[in-house]
């Protein structure tokens, strides 16, 4: 039987016949890799999803965790599924074989965490934070701080969490506060509040590394006077064995609508509870250089941006299985040809508009799986390509396709959800079916590592007006790449292309009229209607490549793609035209609307 996690027929076509993923083994750092492994290693990952992550997941959304004044007590399955998962290797999977890890390409590391994601999305977040800790350590710690607390976390024996948002500060870091005073043995002590840390405190590893923003006394005021800390929950001693209980303290539990398996926290640091070395305050060691911070944790925060937009293709994805499946064995009603009331009734993927619902799911769907993949691609680009032309590329091009990436998924496949509902009708919104744990679920990714509007404003207020507009031109110039290569296949490939080039010529040109005034109060007062319309001119062009890639087969899986592809380009594409006049006229409607007014 198929899954209703993913579809390993989807990932196969994505990884082999679109992306070429084996190509990256003729570079050195992939060289000990092939498809079989490839395949393997996405086999293991389908495997211990399904039988170690999946089983749990509504036990975990049902009894979340609970803190009882003194420590976290959760559901056993939780500590139970991540300890096989890092026994497989699976923390390290695409980090250096020197630590540990199976130094697999980007892209595959992140296909098999899709399979942990469309499981248990909960317990999926553990890892996820862990290894993005991992490798903004990577990047920017010491060689020190890798041999104390990035082998641990590659081992599964540390977990790690990253530590911005206080509660008078939101998204706004540079209201941030917490303090980190010097000492004279080179350490800081920390003294602050963090808000919304998930997988702040709980006894599922040994030890949980908290990375903090912090400021020390003197720097320069707002963003550019943060700096970076680890703040270990207990110190490591240098022989690697765990010292003193740090002055972290577990202040509550957020209880949100979903992933109710991720302990969400509130964090005190410093308020005395603890006393290492016999004084209050955390004790933390600077990451790099003072006030450097914040660049240092975009490294984190890009990675997870990537990865929350992967997290919800995989609720919307699992949503879809399971709505499909459920409508292919729900009979309910006649066809609209033959109202014989004896006739027996037909499944319900007979009705024309149930399969309507079911198109939207899968172009949604497919469409951002395969955006995630194609970033992650760009990620081994950026690292392994041989000529630094295209290293650059990747980078620039990853960067302005990032806030695209985390939030056209987190609409639209929570988009896919809420269909998937509607296609189990009443049934869909009890508790015994999964989907309104899904939607529930993915409702948080919209505003998980920035909400919308912070990502409409990255995108029109930085992202393509960077360097003289040269992301935009990078993004555009891709485009019309594969459009030309649709244009010379002729045929429906051709008509499709058609379309993308006046989508794109569109995009171009509206991004020009915003910027015409000079004012970025007007430019920006409509930019997450520029978010959305852009997204899906770049949803347009994957579904593109993904027609493009498809062989001349007319099997049932390959003549789905193409009508997905259709969908999207006859009923989601034409949606941007009045979003573009909306844009175009410059409209100050909600900027001019007084507070008063509400």
């Amino acid at each position: 039987m198929d899954s209703l996690l993913l579809s390993r027929r989807d990932l196969d076509f994505l990884l082999y016949d679109w992306l070429d993923v084996t190509a990256l083994t003729r570079r050195p750092r992939y060289a000990d890799h092939d498809r079989s492994t490839f395949d393997a290693v996405l086999e293991l990952s389908e495997t211990i999803a399904t039988r170690h992550f999946a089983p749990h997941n509504k036990r975990n959304d049902a009894e979340e965790p609970r803190f009882d004044g003194e420590r976290v007590r959760m559901i056993p399955e939780v500590g139970e599924a991540l300890r096989v998962y890092a026994d497989a290797g699976l923390v390290g999977a695409a980090m250096d074989h020197e630590l540990g890890g199976q130094q697999l390409p980007v892209v595959v590391a992140n296909a098999c965490r899709a399979w942990f994601q469309a499981a248990n999305i909960a317990t999926a977040a553990y890892p996820l934070l862990t290894v993005g800790n991992a490798n903004l350590l990577l990047a920017h710690g010491s060689p020190e701080q890798i041999d104390t607390y990035v082998r641990p976390m590659v081992e599964g024996r540390f977990f790690g969490t990253m530590c911005l948002s206080e509660p008078q500060a939101g998204s706004s870091l540079a209201d941030l506060t917490t303090k980190a005073l010097p000492q004279d043995d080179g350490t800081h002590r920390l003294t602050g509040t963090k808000m919304w840390i998930s997988g702040g405190d709980h006894e599922l590893s040994e030890n949980i590394v908290h990375l903090v923003l912090a400021r020390i006394p003197g720097g320069p005021a707002g963003v550019k006077g943060i700096s970076l800390f680890i703040v270990p929950k207990f110190l490591v001693s240098p022989d690697g064995t765990l010292g003193e209980r740090n002055d972290v303290v577990l202040a509550g539990l957020n209880h949100k609508m979903g992933y109710r398996g991720t302990t969400n926290t509130l964090l005190n640091f410093g308020e005395g509870r603890y006393t290492p070395g016999g004084a209050p305050g955390a004790v933390g060691y600077l990451v790099g250089e003072p006030h450097h911070g914040l660049a240092y944790m975009f490294h984190m925060m890009n990675e997870a941006r990537i990865g929350v937009g992967q997290g919800a293709t995989a609720l919307g994805y699992t949503g879809y299985l399971h709505a499909l499946d459920y409508a292919r064995t729900r009979p309910q009603g006649r066809p609209l040809t033959g109202r014989d009331p004896s006739a027996p009734q037909v499944p319900i993927i007979e009705h024309p508009d149930v399969r309507r619902m079911l198109l939207a799911q899968k172009s949604y769907v497919e469409g951002a799986l395969a955006l995630g993949l194609y970033c992650s691609r760009l990620l081994d680009e950026e690292t392994t390509a041989p000529e630094r032309a295209d290293r650059d590329r990747a980078h620039l091009l990853l960067d302005v396709l990032t806030p695209i990436a985390k939030s056209w998924p987190s609409q639209w496949c929570l988009a896919a959800n809420d269909l998937a509902i509607q296609v189990h009708g009443g049934y869909g919104y009890t508790r015994e079916y999964d989907v309104e744990q899904y939607y529930r679920d993915n409702r948080l990714n919209a505003i998980h590592e920035g909400t919308h509007g912070i990502h409409g404003l990255d995108l029109l207020g930085r992202k393509v007006v960077m360097d003289g507009g040269a992301g935009l031109r990078l993004l555009l110039d891709t485009l019309a790449s594969t459009v030309a290569r649709a244009t010379a296949v002729g045929g429906e490939a051709a008509e499709l292309a058609a379309r993308l080039a006046q989508a794109a010529d569109r995009t171009g040109r509206t991004t020009a009229r915003l910027w015409s005034t000079g004012d970025p109060a007007t430019a920006l007062t409509n930019s997450s209607t520029y978010l959305e319309a852009v997204g899906h001119v770049v949803l347009a062009w994957i579904w593109l490549e993904q027609y493009l890639a498809l062989p001349d087969r007319t099997d049932a899986f390959h003549e789905g793609k193409r009508q997905a592809a259709r969908y999207f380009f006859r009923v989601e594409l034409p949606c941007t035209g009045p979003q573009f006049d909306l844009l175009d006229s410059l409209d100050r409607t909600a900027a001019d609307c007084r507070p008063e007014w509400f």
